[in-house]
């Protein structure tokens, strides 16, 4: 995996950038609390990872999550087996 920055002088690094890693989900239904999570907040959501609340992108009513960590899916890899011998 190459770091962002990893580029020949002259290059922009935005070029090592995963062009699907940003992934907006504009009618996500999440607890009501979350609508006031207090920018730069970190959250856990249920199988899916941690969240932190954007400090700059983030208003009042109206949050926006970053995932920093994914969670292993350890249950899909089992399903993908199929059943036990």
């Amino acid at each position: 995996m190459r770091e962002p920055e990893d580029v020949p002088e002259g290059e922009d690094y935005k070029k090592n950038l995963n062009p699907d890693s940003l992934e907006v989900i504009e009618k996500a239904m999440l607890e009501p609390s979350l609508a006031k999570a207090a920018p730069g907040s970190r959250w856990q959501f249920e199988r899916l990872g941690y969240f932190f609340a954007d400090p700059k992108d983030s208003k009042p009513g109206a949050p926006v999550f970053n995932r920093t960590v994914t969670l292993k899916d350890t249950w899909a890899k089992i399903e993908q087996k199929g059943p036990a011998a």
